[in-house]
Parts: C-alpha cells; sequence; structure tokens
C-alpha cells in the first residue's frame, strides 16, 4: 500500500496581516482541497495597532486560522514579547509556536526541525536570538543514535550563509544576507526541504546533493525556498504549496532520485571537492602543495603519474588505464558526465585543473585541439555560471587564445545550452592560412541562414546574461576578435549545428568529422593525445604558475 502523501503549505514573513493570509489559503484550499499543515517562517507578528487589534481577534476566539498553524518565534526585539515561552505552546486555537529550537513530528513520521529568530551577536543572548547551544541542543538527540539520516523539513528565521553558491542567484544583497551557522545546521540536518525568509524576497534555489558523489553513498537532495512578505506589493511568491511523503516511510531507492538539475553542495565549497578529489586519486598535499593538479599519464597505458606544479612525478594508486570499463548504460538523473567528482567523468581527458574550472580534451574532437573548458562544480549554462567560475573560465580563454596564437591557429568557442546538463564550453582551432574572423562569422551566419535560424550579433563587452537570463536555452559563438553570435533556441535546434558548420568545406573541411561519434578514439589513443596536448599547453596555462 502506497504511503499517502502530505499536503503542506509554507508562508513567508506575515507581519501581522493575518486576514490576508488565511483568507488566501482559504481560496487555495478551495480550489485544491484541504492542507495538512501551514508552516509561517520569518515574521508572524507586527507592533502596529492593527495588527494587535487583529491579533486579539484570534486570541479571543472571534477568528480562528482554517487549518492548523505552526509559526517561528520572534525576528526582532519589538515582537519578542507576543512569545510567552522559549519552549513553544498554542498561541490561539489552530496556531500553535513551535518554540525556540526542536524536532516537531508528526503522527504520521514527517519530522521538521526548527530554529526561530536570528543568530546572537553575543551572550547573553536577546529574546528574539538563537545561540550555539541552541544549535548544539537541537543536534545531539538527533545524532545519539548513529542511524540519522536527515530531517524531512528545516524552518529557519534566517537564510543560510551562502545557499546560492553553485546554483541561481538571488535577489538579495549576498554579502550581508544569511548565517553561517544556519549554513552549518543545514548541512549537518541534510534536509529534503528548507524554509526560511526575513530577507523579503523570494527564491527558490536548484536542489542540491547531500553526499560527496566519490566516497559517499547517495543521499536525498535538498531544495531551498526562501519566501516573500505576505501581501507584497512587488507581488513576490510568499506561498509554497507541495506534497511530501514522510522519509521514514519511503524507500530508500526512492529517497536518493537525483533530479537532473541537481547542484554540488553549497556549503562544502571547491577547496573541499578538490580535496576530496585529490584524495581519491592517491595524491598528498606534499606532492601537490598548491590548489592546481593534473592527471599526468605520460607514464604510458600501463599506469598514469599524478604530477603537481612542480612537476614531480608519483604513479596513482589504481590504474586507471587497466580497469576494465563498464558497459556504459543510459544517464540516470543526477549523475552528471562531466562534474569533476562524478565517477562518470573520464579523468583520463583531463588537460587541467583549476580553482573552479577545468580544460578537458573533446570526446572525439574535430582535431587534435578540440578542448573543452568546463565548470569543477555543477553549472547548466555559462549565464549560470556564479562571478568567481565566470572569471576562471575567461582565463582558460585567453590562455587558448595566446596557446593557439603561438601555432598559427585562432580559436572559435561555441556553446549550446539546449539538453545539455552541465556547461561545456566547447574550443576548437582554426589554422589562421584557412580563413579569417569574418569568414568564420559568415559560415555561422550563411549556415543558421539555411536551417531557417536567425544568428544575431551582440557587443563585444555586453553581458551574456542580459540577453539569456538563466534557464534560457540558446546557441552561443564567440570568435578571436571579439565576435560574439547568439541564438535564442525555440524549438528542435540541431545538435551538431556548431561542429558542422566548422567541419563544413568554407572553414575545416572535413565535413566526415561533423558528428563525434564518428571520431571516436580507443582509450590508449585518449591518453596519448591528452599527454601531448597537456604538456605543449603547459607553458600557457596560468594553473601551473607559482
Amino acid at each position: 500500500m502506497e504511503e499517502k502523501a502530505l499536503k503542506i503549505l509554507v508562508c513567508g514573513d506575515v507581519e501581522g496581516k493575518l486576514g490576508a493570509l488565511f483568507s488566501r489559503v482559504q481560496s487555495i484550499q478551495k480550489k485544491t482541497g484541504q492542507f495538512d499543515l501551514l508552516l509561517c517562517v520569518g515574521e508572524f507578528f507586527a507592533s502596529t495597532p492593527e495588527a494587535e487589534s487583529e491579533w486579539q481577534q484570534y486570541q479571543t476566539g472571534a477568528k480562528k486560522a482554517p487549518i492548523h498553524t505552526y509559526i517561528l518565534g520572534a525576528g526582532s526585539q519589538e515582537t519578542a514579547k507576543k512569545f510567552p515561552s522559549a519552549d513553544g505552546c498554542e498561541l490561539a486555537d489552530n496556531i500553535t509556536y513551535l518554540g525556540r529550537r526542536g524536532v516537531f513530528t508528526g503522527v504520521s513520521g514527517l519530522q521538521i526541525a526548527y530554529v526561530s529568530g536570528r543568530e546572537a551577536p553575543q551572550e547573553p543572548a536577546p529574546a528574539h536570538c538563537f545561540t550555539p547551544k541552541d544549535l548544539t541542543a537541537l543536534l545531539d538527540p538527533l545524532f545519539a543514535s548513529g542511524h540519522f539520516r536527515g530531517v524531512d523539513i528545516l524552518l529557519t528565521s534566517q537564510w543560510p550563509r551562502g545557499v546560492w553558491h553553485y546554483a541561481n542567484n538571488p535577489e538579495v544583497n549576498t554579502k550581508s544576507c544569511g548565517s553561517n551557522s544556519i549554513a552549518d545546521l543545514a548541512d549537518k540536518l541534510k534536509p529534503r526541504y528548507h524554509f526560511a525568509a526575513l530577507e523579503g524576497a523570494h527564491y527558490e534555489r536548484l536542489p542540491y546533493r547531500n553526499h560527496v558523489v566519490l566516497q559517499e553513498t547517495a543521499q536525498h537532495v535538498t531544495r531551498f525556498i526562501a519566501l516573500a512578505t505576505v501581501n507584497n506589493i512587488a507581488k513576490k511568491k510568499y506561498l509554497y504549496a507541495f506534497n511530501i511523503i514522510p522519509m521514514k516511510a519511503m524507500a530508500p531507492s526512492e529517497l536518493v532520485k537525483q533530479p537532473p538539475d541537481v547542484t554540488e553542495n553549497p556549503y562544502r565549497r571547491v577547496t573541499k571537492d578538490k580535496e576530496t578529489l585529490k584524495s581519491s586519486l592517491g595524491i598528498t598535499e606534499e606532492e601537490a602543495p598548491s590548489t592546481q593538479f593534473f592527471f599526468d599519464l605520460s607514464g604510458g597505458a600501463g599506469g598514469g603519474a599524478a604530477r603537481g606544479r612542480g612537476g614531480r612525478k608519483r604513479p596513482l594508486e589504481g590504474d586507471w588505464s587497466a580497469r576494465k570499463q563498464p558497459r556504459k548504460q543510459p544517464l540516470p538523473p543526477g549523475e552528471c558526465w562531466f562534474c569533476l567528482a562524478s565517477p562518470q567523468v573520464e579523468k583520463h581527458l583531463v588537460v587541467s585543473i583549476g580553482t573552479h574550472c577545468y580544460l578537458a580534451l573533446a570526446k572525439g574532437g574535430l582535431n587534435t585541439g578540440h578542448v573543452l573548458i568546463l565548470p569543477i562544480g555543477h553549472y547548466q549554462s555559462t549565464v549560470a555560471l556564479a562571478s568567481e567560475v565566470l572569471q576562471e573560465m575567461d582565463k582558460y580563454k585567453e590562455a587558448l587564445r595566446s596557446f593557439y596564437k603561438s601555432r598559427g591557429q585562432r580559436c572559435v568557442l561555441f556553446e549550446r545550452n539546449y539538453r545539455s546538463q552541465h556547461l561545456q564550453l566547447q574550443v576548437v582551432p582554426v589554422p589562421l592560412e584557412r580563413c579569417t574572423t569574418d569568414d568564420i562569422k559568415e559560415a555561422f551566419v550563411l549556415q543558421a541562414q539555411e536551417q531557417q535560424m536567425e544568428l544575431m550579433e551582440i557587443p563585444q563587452h555586453s553581458d551574456l546574461k542580459q540577453i539569456a537570463p538563466p534557464g534560457t536555452p540558446y546557441f552561443y559563438v564567440e570568435l578571436d576578435a571579439g565576435d560574439k553570435l547568439f541564438y535564442r533556441i525555440r524549438r528542435n535546434f540541431p545538435l551538431q549545428f556548431g561542429r558542422e558548420v566548422l567541419a563544413s568545406e568554407a572553414l575545416l573541411n572535413i565535413p566526415t568529422r561533423a558528428d563525434w561519434k564518428e571520431c571516436k578514439q580507443s582509450r590508449a589513443e585518449e591518453e596519448a593525445a591528452c599527454a601531448q596536448l597537456r604538456d605543449a599547453f603547459q607553458p600557457f596555462d596560468f594553473a601551473w604558475e607559482d
């Protein structure tokens, strides 16, 4: 018998507007049926005379909440007096204050962890703030059994600091927003859903992983949702509805399914991910003192060598090339071929690793210099990149331009953000004597026109995000002289278009190589090609600099 899902509503800052909130809830329930719970994060009360008068009607029973409503405590000193106890209590019929911190477990087994108020700036803490002791008191009982897997829902007044890392950016001041303690709490609690408010903004983050792919067994993902204030003028979303089956009632295989847009954990930054990766490859701090490192396979097909920037070599613990390769199955959602920490990534193709990006030989490349610039973390497109990742990607672009120029080549960069899970910036060298930048531009424009597509030219110093917000499917070309071409994909875009143009008679004149599947090499050939390219590129690679 399948477990029945609970229907839950979550609300942002109410700020005393109870009538507006409950009227909206009643309207929703008339359309979709009764919900089981309403959870309110952020500031529930306000100190205005109007809000005081309205609240008195609920206290006296003249009005009643139309749904079981659970709220967090005060987010400011002004409203702290509304909460008679830090332990939680019923404030009015159908309205319950959860308490300063704790875990609420429903009869269904649904587990809700919560922390009210703001992080205390000092001791003794004001009534509307939580302290490290509160967080310890919350965590210790959960971890005591030794079988803790996470909670279903986490409610916090404040945002976790840095939750936007590896994901879409929120409309808040990220320099001052959020609490480090809440971020650490979320990392430890592994909630399936995490809700917060207080910032007056609506933000639904892409789901993130709660496990390290190379080291830990698969775990469920977390979805973070911040909600705006009830009846805000900007009409930002303040109510969120969802269905959930309690974790305890779910089969493990169902619980750990990863959605296709899952990202890395925002609270475990790149440095941690890279340490994990180095450890898995048997590279020690002594042998790789910097944060940049390489997979050096110049030792031949029988075994590779890990080489730090100083050029010292040692055998890898394990033989990447000699391991039997399992038959590849269709890619499951969330298991990305290009996330550097993923077991699916073909590490023998890696040319260079920076702090936020890495360089890899293109599989089935158009020519021997065809490479990919990829983010280490999971990003779907250039417009979704965090600023520090974008800056390093630009450094790789410049390094490759200099590298190709030294070889009498110019480079063409293109990206297809359509039916792709992880950003792949394709970089293809074209001999200078074959064609000019104008020839390349003309070839792209003409072949696009033949397929009823119009490539538009965008200003050299324009921000791609202004033209294509995150989530927009597009095709993008960048040329040596700074020329940029853009096409907003609307339907049925030819997946090999970029390769077909470059392989055409007008440019590289290798039409038989337009499809990468026709250009596959053996693993030994790929290793040799990658080693040769890595050695040639080294003088231009900023990741090797001291």
